[in-house]
């Protein structure tokens, strides 16, 4: 398959989700020149090569299936630059699937969903909290950037399901640390398996907008430390989404980031690769609601953020992840 422009999906894992999105672009062009790939380039005094990146990846959090665009000066077969570049790729970063795809498209997202592990011990509560926030006709959080305000992301949200870890392998553990208990990570093995889908039209049993009333709570429960992953399906449009972080705070489980579990995103849906979407289960359509914050409420958002950010961070005790705890 010989074309000008790709579309690549790639993973990023391990320390180097601890790259931030703008230094992963630099990587990525150092990528480049070293495998001699006769790349595009932007205009202007600092010529960047023209990439794509369908969703920025936040920083410490694991892309399990990340897309880019690349453009070329030169016909390549695609192929060959999958292999060629993976050659040069840094530990953590591997390309797994490369399409052609025609000069004017654009990869623009329409979905994504975030799983991270979750204890067995507090599925219960995951459920209550998760029932009665999608209940609600409006969910609403407070911003800083781009602009101070009050928004409702219920809008965002497609669904929430919780699923069992289907590791094959028992975690083991990672070196203690001074002062400290080791941090759980699984054996080598294959991930777990997508947990069903939520929201309109999905036959899964995770809560969502098309989950039956009759069978309100969350698939699974787990056995143990771990086995269990909560996954959150978001919607992605031009005017906006949800944040992973936002979602954990709204069901209560702030402490499991500070406590080692690792957030990873697993799902980048593509809005030209779903060929005939149902009509009952599409993104929203126009701007969330939102209300400007005033200067009072910032000044009240910034203390407390900065509160929480002096806050002395849990030990992290465990983690059901191959990426380790958080760094401190």
């Amino acid at each position: 398959m010989t074309a000008d422009k790709f579309r690549f999906r790639f993973s990023k894992s391990g320390t180097l989700r601890l790259v931030s999105h703008h230094d992963l672009m630099r990587c990525a062009e150092r990528m480049l020149r070293r495998a001699a790939v006769p790349f595009k380039s932007t205009a202007g005094f600092h010529p960047t090569p023209r990439l794509v990146f369908a969703l920025s990846l936040p920083l410490g959090v694991v892309g399990r299936d990340e897309v880019v665009e690349l453009e070329l000066t030169e016909p390549r077969d695609g192929d060959e630059l999958l292999a060629t570049l993976n050659a040069q790729a840094p530990t953590g970063m591997v390309l797994t699937r490369v399409t052609p795809v025609p000069m004017r498209a654009t990869a623009r997202a329409r979905r994504a969903v975030y799983e991270v592990p979750l204890p067995a011990g507090r599925v219960p509560h995951v459920e209550a909290a998760a029932a009665a926030l999608l209940a609600e006709p409006k969910v609403w959080v407070e911003r800083l950037r781009p602009s101070a305000k009050r928004l409702n992301i219920r809008p965002y949200i497609r669904g929430i399901s919780v699923g069992a870890d289907e590791e094959p392998n028992p975690p083991t553990p990672f070196p203690e640390r001074e002062g400290g208990a080791g941090a759980l990570s699984p054996s080598p093995g294959p991930g777990p398996r997508e947990a069903p889908p939520t929201g309109p039209g999905s036959t899964g049993e995770g809560i969502g907008e098309g989950s039956s009333s009759s069978s309100p709570s969350l698939m699974g429960r787990g056995r143990g430390l771990g086995s269990s992953r909560l996954r959150l399906d978001f919607w992605v449009t031009q005017t906006g989404t949800a944040r992973a972080e936002e979602l954990l705070a709204l069901l209560g489980l702030t402490d499991l980031l500070d406590a080692g579990a690792v957030l990873e995103r697993t799902v980048i849906e593509i809005r030209d690769e779903i060929t005939a979407p149902d009509p009952a289960d599409i993104p929203p359509d126009g701007p969330a609601d939102a209300v400007p914050l005033t200067g009072t409420e910032v000044a009240a958002l910034t203390a407390r953020l900065d509160e929480d950010e002096s806050e002395q961070p849990a030990e992290a005790g465990w983690g059901a992840s191959p990426n380790g705890p958080v760094v401190e």
